[in-house]
């Protein structure tokens, strides 16, 4: 089994800080958001993703070496984020991927599967539909175990921290973003979240 190599990803302290606590809260590696959006992705759609970028000039982080004959030394350093991949890559191809992660995950952009009109190119294109699913379930919020009973809780469901005060107009539109993917009409329906989606949104713009 390969290995892969170890990427070194410059990027602004935010982005950095959104993508580690999306793979926190769904509970998988930076590495893994990549890899989702690499079988989601068609080939040469990526590179019309915006690259995010490099941290700006006065972005900087404090560090401490743990190793080295530098040990203990501190130093200021760009922010970044550290994954380890198979194959070549280039590292704004890695922010890129993040990036889409990112805004699936918040609702910023959505996705539909259209038929291609015969069941026997549908059938030839199971595959990718199943990839699809999965690709979504990583990047998917983790059902509540209990029904929403708090503002945190709702907004949590939408996507949103917990210290948010999105407008109805937001969350709207959040709604019918998650709401496309979740669907039990389509392909990576989830009954549950589905169910979650349209709890939350209740609890959120009832008056």
């Amino acid at each position: 089994m390969a290995l892969g190599r170890s990427y070194t990803i410059p990027c602004p302290t935010t982005f950095r800080d959104r993508v580690a606590t999306l793979a926190r809260r769904q509970g998988v590696s930076v590495a893994d958001l990549v890899r989702a959006v690499q079988l989601l992705v068609p080939e040469g759609l990526l590179a019309r993703i915006p690259d995010p970028g490099e941290p700006g000039a006065t972005d900087r982080e404090n560090v401490q070496l743990k190793t080295g004959p530098s040990k203990d030394r501190r130093m200021r350093r760009k922010p970044r984020l550290q994954v380890r991949l198979t194959g070549d890559h280039a590292v704004a191809d890695i922010r890129r991927a993040l990036r889409l992660a990112l805004d699936l995950a918040e609702g910023g952009l959505s996705l539909r599967l259209e038929p291609t009109g015969t069941a026997d190119l549908l059938a030839l294109h199971q595959e990718e539909v199943e990839r699809l699913k999965l690709t979504v379930q990583a990047l998917a919020f983790e059902p509540l175990e209990a029904d929403i009973r708090s503002r945190s809780e709702a907004l949590y469901v939408l996507g949103f921290p917990p210290w948010a005060t999105p407008d109805q107009r937001q969350l709207r539109a959040r709604f019918r973003a998650l709401a496309t993917i979740y669907h039990p009409d389509n392909p990576t329906g989830d009954t549950i979240r589905m169910a979650q989606l349209n709890a939350a949104i209740a609890f959120l713009t009832r008056g």
